[in-house]
């Protein structure tokens, strides 16, 4: 004897729960289970799909479409991400397992490498070489600080004495060794000599003292005498104000190093140089 069902039968087998359109009956009926895929063909997985890599209109790096390294994120007041050579990347130091010195041994086998350990950078009062790592991220930003603010001075400094007195700066030592010791045309009271030893005492007490600071912020920005007008009491001003440094520093590294191209291939001076083009 056969019984029908309505078509939206639902039924339990082996607890698994049947939907079933058509209607059952006791001669006849579908079911639905799987023991593991068994007699199925399962279709292949889809690959996964790639990361579209993300664009961030607000990174500005030091050329168009270069790739940022990671150890440069941007955090850094003028950071471009421009590191060529991988000098800032963090030094990663191999740990060694023990060598095996059993002398009963007919060889000893080297220590396996056990794990990769980075070397944070930590300043100490130290009076020449405060920092612990020398290749250090924070290192390198103070260098390149440093060296900018000189090399803005002696820009400055090789246009103007050239424009004062007419002689290029590649060439004021040898004056200063004929004529003395003198300063934009005027005769000083010492010899190049004694000069020579103010500038070594003076400057070697000032990179003592600084290098006796443990801030690195300090470090770089001491404030007080350096801020005579309070520039950077403002928070909102002081990161543009280090921003517009680091610029003119870099602008200023380049341009002496093109000054000293041109007086070792031309023997002119940055002035001089230009007045040739009107020639």
């Amino acid at each position: 004897m056969a019984t029908t069902t309505p078509a939206a039968t639902a039924s339990r087998f082996f607890g698994t729960r049947i939907h079933d359109s058509k209607p059952l009956t006791s001669a006849k009926f579908q079911a639905r289970f799987s023991f593991g895929g068994f007699g199925t063909k399962k279709s292949p997985p889809r690959p996964p799909k790639k990361a579209v890599p993300k664009l961030d209109s607000d990174d500005l790096v030091w050329f168009p479409g270069a790739t940022r390294p990671e150890w440069l994120d941007g955090s850094m007041v003028g950071d471009r991400g421009f590191d060529p050579f991988g000098f800032a990347k963090p030094a990663e130091y191999l740990q060694f397992d023990l060598d095996s010195l059993d002398q009963n041994l007919a060889k000893n086998v080297a220590g396996d490498v056990i794990g990769i350990r980075e070397e944070t950078a930590e300043l100490k009062p130290t009076p020449f070489q405060p920092y612990t790592e020398v290749f250090g991220l924070q290192r390198f930003r103070e260098c390149e600080l440093i060296h900018g603010r000189w090399a803005m001075l002696g820009t400055l400094g090789a246009i103007a004495v050239e424009a004062l007195t007419g002689v290029a700066w590649q060439d004021a030592g040898k004056v200063e060794l004929i004529e003395g010791a003198s300063y934009l045309g005027q005769p000083l009271p010492f010899s190049l000599t004694t000069l020579i030893w103010i500038e070594v005492l003076v400057i070697g007490y000032i990179e003592f003292q600084r290098n006796a600071e443990l801030d690195p912020e300090k470090r770089l920005y001491p404030g007080g005498y350096f801020d005579p007008l309070g520039l950077a009491s403002d928070p909102e001003k002081f990161e543009d104000l280090q921003l517009a440094e680091i610029k003119h520093a870099r602008l200023a590294m380049v341009a002496f190093l093109i000054f000293g191209i041109q007086a070792a291939t031309t023997g002119k001076g940055p002035i001089s140089f230009v007045a040739t083009f009107n020639q």
